[in-house]
């Protein structure tokens, strides 16, 4: 009604230097409209608001400073992750608002202040449409989406910044970054991250600082200049590359970022690896594991599970949601859903079932049909990156691009089996075949879908070997090579099966064992993935050796050649011999004629004490174990169970899971013991009484969900009289900071299993630096090391830096921590670092004396040319004193010996 005054408050901004406005249009959106009964007005609000934008650019535009036109678009009034709208009800709504930007001039979308995840995949889609219906592309209006952090860390819907970009990295976009909700300093974090990882143009514009409440009144109180000031070091610290102001801004407050920025050219920013990620609504999942298969949970599948079939026919959710939830628990990271069945909607069965794990599950799905309708169904419900299960050439090229382009549309990664439309033979049984069908739709994929290479999973086929017929004997052999091949031709792509097909029909002791092992023949060959019952695979060495080895004939077919088999040696030496008659398979099920469960090595009761503590731990027995930790305390002190007992169990499970030897699930389950087994004797433990001696808090950083060396810190402080602020696994720095203030305490404490928990550390030790931060902080876990710790981290923090190998080294620090005798640690600190830089010069000095006598050698003289002969001095290279001699090399991932 007053496009003047809209007009002229454009006016003001570019006046002061702004390069772009954004268009007064961020709830012009048909649903948000319709609440008014203004929807059919959707197009033309949209199209008058770029074109008042539009006029005052082009008023202020020049040659050499042209000025820009934001088409902004809202998130709206209702969530669709939460169910409170429909994916096409939506994508409708923000199709018409972008056809009404489009022809009224914008120069780029700008997506903003978004809240859900699924509700910027719809929009992103729903830009792309129009685009396309008015013939224009991404190369005349590009899309910037802009998030919403709270203060909480996370989307409104519970996002966190990571699953943000990667649920939206393979989309188009130009730029992705942060406005609203906050100020600056609380996204100084977030906005880090980004920086570091995101491959695009990152952009942040906050509010003028958190509001505040004046008589009755919302203000904003950050003021033009400390506005400026505080985004200045995201410019130039981060590398961002557009900054403005959200809510509380003004003129001035854009004039100040104007004059800051001042045409400076953005600084070159330093990426880290973006691994390619499935995500949840709420995290990412990267698809391939350092330390693992990726884990596919297979339990919620129709066609498959007899116990999902039944609550499916009898529509229990909730049983439902309970079996998925399990499977996580069981160390799945991603979770198979199959709701294909006969006689049902297979969509909308879909559909209400991703709609509940999505808010009540933390771990990706993978959406598993024939039916391309079922599949966007869930698509369209799936908040986060799903995987699509499965796309094939057995219908031919159509059926394939159809999928490729449904993975396209909503950014899922694809899951490709080896079936071509070869009439007699379609199923790839041969590795030849399955290369050949990989190497087809790998450059399909990519070529005519775009589709990244990272992004898709390769399905050889698992068939079974257990049928007897001879078609069958070699298909594990040939799966195995398979393996091994595509994996050479193409190292960035994932490779999954279904891994129980393999055993189809056998008893399920003997199905337990020979799918163990073939998951481990697999892995070896290059295998990054396997849908699995997670609690049903051993890890090798729980498995009987003689089951082990009558795994591995079947599997390599261990036949005489004569009577077709390969004739391959055995893996080792065995009770039996391999007769020419001799049938792996039939030898393999009279193995188990008589079992009722796999063999598990020696009896429990023919351990003594201590290996019988040990095995609880190696094999995530919880069973008896309160027992055993009794007869425990008859012997040892509590704190000795835990050091040389326990600890050593979990050194075993470490050395297991770094060889391969052990999976992930089995990890989980040894941890889950230990810290029963440690809360069990924590009463136990001698505590100091009186006033508290100082405090603590203590988390797990960001990304990283291990914490037993963090607890066992907790309970060795809290029983020495410090209290303790344990506020648990994948916290972010803001959260972390925010105790600490509250709690004043003494020291931070931060700890992480994984190598990339280490960078995490790194990046929140810099934050604190531009906080202003000095507390002392103290670092500890498997990836971190003493002197990068001691000599590295400690030169980037401006407050005291301590590492603490143990629980017990870090009880140490705080006694000097609260006592004020920090000056004793430093000294240490010094004198470590002095010791290493010596042995460092005298092993270079020794390197280059040994270089001066071989070129003497060569040029036929001696080093000392009074002797007159031709023979070299030989050099003793001195070892390093510093290194300890008497602590094994460790196995992934680094449990450590205390």
């Amino acid at each position: 009604t007053r496009p003047d005054v809209i007009q002229e408050i454009h006016e003001s901004f570019l006046r002061v230097g702004a390069d772009a406005v954004e268009t007064d249009s961020f709830g012009s959106n048909k649903l948000v409209l319709s609440e008014f009964d203004l929807q059919d007005e959707t197009y033309e609000l949209a199209r008058m608001s770029a074109e008042v934008a539009r006029a005052a650019c082009d008023k202020h535009s020049t040659s050499d400073k042209p000025r820009f036109v934001l088409g902004s678009m809202g998130p709206g009034t209702k969530l669709i992750s939460l169910g409170q709208t429909n994916w096409d009800v939506l994508h409708d709504s923000y199709r018409e608002q972008a056809r009404g930007l489009i022809d009224g001039g914008t120069d780029a979308f700008l997506l903003e202040t978004c809240q859900d995840i699924l509700q910027v995949k719809c929009a992103v889609n729903a830009c792309l449409d129009a685009l396309e219906e008015k013939g224009r592309s991404i190369d005349d209006i590009p899309i910037m989406v802009s998030v919403t952090i709270e203060q909480m860390g996370t989307m409104l819907t519970g996002t966190s910044i990571e699953a943000a970009a990667h649920a939206l990295a393979r989309y188009p976009i130009l730029s992705l970054g942060l406005n609203c909700a906050t100020g600056p300093v609380e996204m100084a974090e977030h906005i880090a991250w980004l920086c570091k990882h995101w491959p695009r143009h990152v952009t942040v514009y906050p509010n003028a600082g958190l509001p505040v409440l004046v008589e009755g009144r919302t203000e904003y109180p950050l003021k033009p200049g400390a506005m400026a000031e505080a985004v200045q070091r995201f410019v130039e610290h981060d590398g961002v590359g557009l900054v403005g102001g959200c809510c509380g801004t003004t003129p001035e407050h854009i004039g100040a970022l104007a004059e800051m920025v001042n045409d400076r050219p953005p600084i070159e920013r330093t990426r880290a690896p973006f691994r390619a990620s499935a995500t949840s609504l709420y995290a990412p999942t990267e698809l391939r594991q350092d330390n693992s298969f990726l884990i596919v949970g297979e339990r919620c599948n129709a066609s498959g599970s007899r116990k999902f079939k039944k609550l499916l026919e009898a529509e229990d959710w909730d049983e439902i949601i309970s079996m998925a939830k399990q499977q996580v628990r069981e160390g799945s990271h991603i979770l198979d859903v199959n709701v294909d069945y006969a006689g049902r909607n297979n969509a909308d069965d879909m559909r209400e079932i991703v709609m509940r794990l999505v808010r009540q599950v933390d771990a990706p799905l993978m959406l598993d049909s024939t039916q391309v309708a079922t599949i966007e169904a869930g698509l369209k419900c799936a908040s986060g990156r799903c995987i699509i299960n499965s796309a094939n050439f057995e219908d031919g090229e159509e059926k394939f691009d159809a999928i490729c382009e449904i993975a396209r549309t909503y950014n899922a990664s694809l899951v490709i089996g080896t079936i071509d439309e070869d009439q007699e033979a379609a199923m790839a049984r041969t590795a030849d075949r399955k290369l050949a069908i990989a190497t087809r739709a790998i450059e399909r994929a990519q070529q005519q879908h775009n589709l990244s290479v990272e992004d898709l999973f390769i399905d050889p086929l698992v068939l079974p070997i257990s049928t007897g017929m001879d078609a069958d004997r070699r298909s594990a052999l040939e799966l195995i090579e398979g393996t091994r091949r595509i994996a050479e031709a193409f190292p960035d792509v994932q490779i999954t099966c279904g891994l129980s097909n393999v055993s189809f029909g056998l008893k399920p002791p003997a199905r337990v064992v020979l799918n163990s092992v073939f998951l481990h023949e697999l892995t070896e060959a290059g295998m990054t993935s396997a849908i699995v019952h997670a609690s049903k695979i051993l890890p090798l060495a729980k498995i009987d050796e003689a089951h082990k080895l009558a795994a591995l004939d079947l599997i390599y077919d261990r036949r005489s050649e004569a009577n077709g088999g390969t004739g391959l040696p055995p893996a080792a030496e065995r009770d039996y011999d391999i007769e020419d008659d001799f049938d792996p398979l039939q030898a393999f099920i009279e193995l188990f004629k008589d079992v009722e469960s796999a063999a598990t090595g020696p009896r429990v009761e023919d351990l003594t004490l201590e290996e019988r503590l040990q095995r609880h731990i190696i094999d995530g027995e919880k069973q008896g174990l309160e027992a055993c930790l009794d007869e425990a305390m008859q012997a040892y002190p509590p704190l000795t169970i835990i050091n040389e007992h326990l600890l050593a169990g979990m050194k075993v499970v470490g050395e297991l899971f770094g060889s391969g030897q052990m999976q992930l699930p089995f990890v989980l389950q040894s941890a889950e013991v230990m810290k029963k087994a440690v809360a069990y004797l924590e009463p136990h433990l001698d505590r100091v009484e009186g006033e508290t001696k100082g405090k603590m808090v203590l988390a797990t950083v960001k990304g990283d969900v291990h914490d037993i060396g963090k607890n066992l810190v907790d309970i060795i402080l809290s029983n020495n009289g410090y209290t303790v602020y344990n506020i648990g696994i994948k916290q972010p720095l803001s959260n972390i900071v925010e105790k600490w203030k509250e709690t004043d305490a003494h020291a931070i404490g931060m700890s992480g299993l994984l190598v990339k928990s280490v960078n995490v550390m790194e990046e929140y030790l810099k934050e604190l630096n531009e906080q202003g931060i000095t507390v002392p902080v103290v670092l500890g876990g498997a990836a971190l090391t003493r002197h990068y710790c001691e000599d590295y981290l400690r030169s980037i923090y401006k407050g005291p830096l301590y590492y603490g190998r143990d629980a017990f080294e870090g009880l140490r620090t705080m006694d000097h921590i609260a006592d004020g005798k920090t000056d004793v640690l430093h000294a240490e600190i010094e004198e470590r670092l002095a010791k290493r830089a010596k042995a460092a010069e005298t092993t270079r000095e020794a390197l280059e004396s040994t270089a001066d006598s071989d070129d003497a050698v060569a040029a036929g003289t001696s080093g000392d040319t009074s002797g007159g002969g031709g023979t070299a001095t030989a050099v003793e290279t001195k070892v390093r004193s510093d290194v300890s001699t008497e602590v094994d090399i460790p196995g992934a991932p680094f449990w450590g010996d205390r």
